[in-house]
C-alpha cells in the first residue's frame, strides 16, 4: 500500500471511528444523567468483568488472524486464508461457550467478584452477548487481513447506533437507577447480536468461505495466546481496579456509596474523555498493522522504518495537540457533558497521561505485527504492577487520583520498554526523538498560553463567548507554533494548497 493510500485509508477509518466514538459519548451523557453516578459505577463494574471474558475468549485471535491472512495473501494461498478463518471461529467457540455456561450455572458461587451485589445482575445480562461477540471478533480479524476497513468501520458504527437507540429508549423509561442500569446492559447484548449478524452476512456475500482448519489451528492458537494474555491482563486489571479502588477509598474513610460514586466519575466519565486519542491512534494502527506485517515478511527494511517513523510522529502529534485543550478546558468539558465538576477536574489534572498512553498503544500494535507478542506481554505486566502499587499506596494521600497517577506510571514504563524493544528489532533504526522534543515544547507553550487566554476571556466576555474565544485563540496559536517549530513542514503546507491536490 503506497504511503498516500495508507493515509487516505487511515483518514477514512479515523473519520468513521470518530463518528462511532462521538455517538458513544452522547450515550454516556444520557446514561450519566439518567442512572446517575451510582448507576454508572454499577454499570462500569459489570462491564469491566464482562470485558475480561470477552478478552479471554477472543481478543488475541483477530489481530493474529489478520497477520496470518496477510501472510497467506502474500503467498497467494487462498486455502490457507480460509482455513485460518475457520480455525479462528472454532477457537472462539471453544473458549466462549464453556465460559458462558460456567458463569450461568455457577454464578451464585462467584459473588466475591463484585464489590456490589447489584452489579452481578447487570453482568449476567451482558453475558448473553459473549458468544456472538467472540465469533464477530474473528470475522473482524478477517476484514482487517483483507483490508476491508470500510466494512469493518460501518459495522462498528451500526453496533454503536443500535446500542444507543435501544439503550436510550429503555433507560429513559426506567423508574430508578438500578432498573436503568439493567436496561443499559440489555442494550449491549442487542448491539452484539446485531453486529454479529451483519458481519456474517457480509462475510459470505463477499465470497468468504470456510475450509478445514487442521493446519492453521496450532499456529493461530500459539500466536494468539500471548496477545490474549496481555489483553486479558488488561481486562483483569480493570476489574481489579473496579474492586480495589473503591475498597481502598473506603479504607481511607469514605462511605461505600461515595466511593462507588467516585469510581463512577473516574472510570465512567473522566477516563473515556482521556481516551479520545485512542480513537485516532486505533484507527491508524488498524490500517498500519497489515502493512507492517507485509513489509516485515518481505524484509522491506526501508519501508518498515518509514512506516514506524510515520506512526510514532503522528501519535506524538495527536497526543501533544490534545493535552493543552484538555488541560485548559477539561473542567468545562466535564461539567457541560456530565454535569459533574469532579469529572472535569479529573480530565484537566490527568491529561498529561495522554502522551505515554498514546505511544504505548501504537508501539504495542507495531511490536505485535512484528511477532513480538511475548515481549509486549512482559512489558505490559511490568507497567500494570506500577499501576497496582499506586492504587494500593496513594489513595490515602490523593484519593481517587491514585487511578490516573497509576495509569500514567503504567503507560510510561510500558511505553519506554516498547520503544527500546522496537529500536533493537529494526534493522534500520527509526528516528523520532527530535520530533518528540519539539512536540513536548509545543504542548507546554500551548498549556501556558491557553491558560492566559482562558483567564483573560472570562474577564472580558460572558461564559459561552469566553469559551469560544479561548478555543479560537488556542487554535490560531497551535497553527503558529506548529509552523515555528516545524511540526508542519512548510513544503508540505504549500503543496496542500495547490489546485492539483484537490483534483480526483
Amino acid at each position: 500500500m503506497a504511503t498516500k493510500k495508507l493515509y487516505q485509508t487511515a483518514a477514512l477509518v479515523t473519520a468513521l471511528s470518530i463518528v462511532e466514538r462521538f455517538l458513544g459519548f452522547l450515550y454516556r451523557i444520557v446514561l450519566s444523567r439518567t442512572i446517575q453516578e451510582t448507576g454508572m459505577g454499577l454499570y462500569q463494574i459489570a462491564l469491566s468483568l464482562f470485558a475480561v471474558l470477552v478478552t479471554v475468549t477472543s481478543s488475541g485471535i483477530p489481530i493474529t488472524l489478520s497477520r496470518m491472512i496477510t501472510k497467506h495473501r502474500a503467498e497467494n494461498n487462498l486455502r490457507g486464508e480460509r482455513s485460518s478463518v475457520t480455525a479462528g471461529i472454532l477457537l472462539s467457540l471453544a473458549f466462549s461457550v464453556p465460559v458462558f455456561l460456567f458463569f450461568i450455572f455457577f454464578h451464585d458461587s462467584l459473588g466475591f467478584l463484585f464489590s456490589d451485589k447489584n452489579a452481578e445482575s447487570l453482568f449476567l445480562i451482558m453475558l448473553f452477548g459473549l458468544v456472538f461477540n467472540s465469533v464477530y471478533a474473528v470475522l473482524r480479524g478477517s476484514f482487517w487481513g483483507n483490508k476491508q476497513f470500510l466494512a469493518y468501520s460501518l459495522i462498528e458504527i451500526a453496533e454503536e447506533a443500535v446500542m444507543i437507540t435501544v439503550g436510550t429508549v429503555l433507560v429513559l423509561r426506567a423508574t430508578d437507577f438500578l432498573t436503568g442500569a439493567k436496561r443499559a446492559a440489555l442494550a449491549v447484548v442487542v448491539s452484539y447480536v446485531c453486529s454479529f449478524a451483519i458481519a456474517l452476512i457480509y462475510f459470505f456475500a463477499k465470497g468468504g468461505r470456510l475450509s478445514s482448519p487442521r493446519r492453521e489451528m496450532r499456529p493461530l492458537f500459539s500466536s494468539s495466546v500471548p496477545i490474549t494474555a496481555m489483553r486479558t491482563s488488561t481486562s483483569l486489571i480493570n476489574s481489579l481496579v473496579a474492586v480495589l479502588l473503591p475498597a481502598r477509598l473506603i479504607s481511607c474513610g469514605m462511605t461505600s456509596e461515595r466511593a462507588l460514586a467516585e469510581f463512577g466519575v473516574a472510570f465512567g466519565m473522566a477516563i473515556p474523555i482521556l481516551f479520545i486519542p485512542s480513537t485516532l491512534i486505533g484507527s491508524f494502527s488498524l490500517v498500519l498493522v497489515p502493512e507492517l506485517s507485509e513489509n516485515f515478511y518481505k524484509q522491506r527494511h526501508g519501508a518498515l522504518k518509514k512506516d514506524i517513523e510515520n506512526a510514532l510522529t503522528l501519535t506524538i502529534a495527536i497526543a501533544c495537540l490534545m493535552i493543552p485543550f484538555l488541560f485548559v478546558l477539561g473542567k468545562d468539558a466535564g461539567f457541560l457533558l456530565y454535569g459533574s465538576e469532579k469529572a472535569g477536574e479529573m480530565i484537566s489534572y490527568s491529561c498529561l497521561m495522554l502522551l505515554p498512553m498514546s505511544v504505548s498503544m501504537i508501539t504495542t500494535s507495531m511490536l505485535n505485527s512484528l511477532q513480538l507478542e511475548k515481549q509486549t506481554l512482559l512489558n505490559y505486566l511490568l507497567g500494570a504492577a506500577a499501576l497496582l502499587l499506586c492504587l494500593w499506596f496513594l489513595p490515602q494521600a490523593i484519593g481517587v487520583y491514585a487511578l490516573t497517577v497509576g495509569m500514567c506510571a503504567n503507560f510510561t514504563l510500558s511505553c519506554a520498554l516498547d520503544l527500546i524493544l522496537l529500536h533493537k528489532k529494526c534493522v534500520q533504526k527509526p528516528k523520532y526523538l527530535a520530533f518528540l522534543f519539539k512536540a513536548c515544547l509545543f504542548s507546554l507553550l500551548m498549556c501556558l498560553s491557553g491558560t492566559l487566554y482562558y483567564d483573560l476571556s472570562l474577564k472580558l466576555f460572558s461564559y459561552p463567548f469566553a469559551l469560544a474565544a479561548t478555543l479560537l485563540s488556542m487554535g490560531l496559536t497551535a497553527l503558529l507554533l506548529s509552523l515555528l517549530l516545524d511540526l508542519i513542514p512548510r513544503a508540505q503546507l504549500k503543496k496542500l494548497f495547490k489546485k492539483k491536490q484537490f483534483t480526483y
